[in-house]
């Protein structure tokens, strides 16, 4: 009588060994490299607001002085999201 095939010899699957990765860890120097621009960005928008456009510099760059701050507060996200 033939075998039924839940009787057939099955083949054993194929699983690779588990290569365990090392931790990915950032430089140390990352962090300050990463919070610098955030907390000059911040400070830039309060100098310019708290001066009232005084500074001459700040004064020539009018409303541009929010980009200014807010480009490096957004650098400093960017670089947050490399950060391990």
């Amino acid at each position: 009588m033939p075998k039924s095939r839940s009787d057939r010899k099955k083949k054993a699957v194929y699983t690779p060994p588990v290569q365990e990765e090392a931790p990915r860890v950032s430089p140390p120097w990352f962090v300050p490299v990463m919070l610098a621009p955030g907390a000059l960005g911040i400070l830039w928008i309060v100098v310019f607001y708290i001066t009232g456009g005084q500074i001459p510099v700040l004064d020539q760059l009018g409303n541009w002085n929010l980009l200014v701050g807010f480009g490096g507060i957004i650098a400093t996200v960017l670089m947050s999201t490399r950060w391990h």
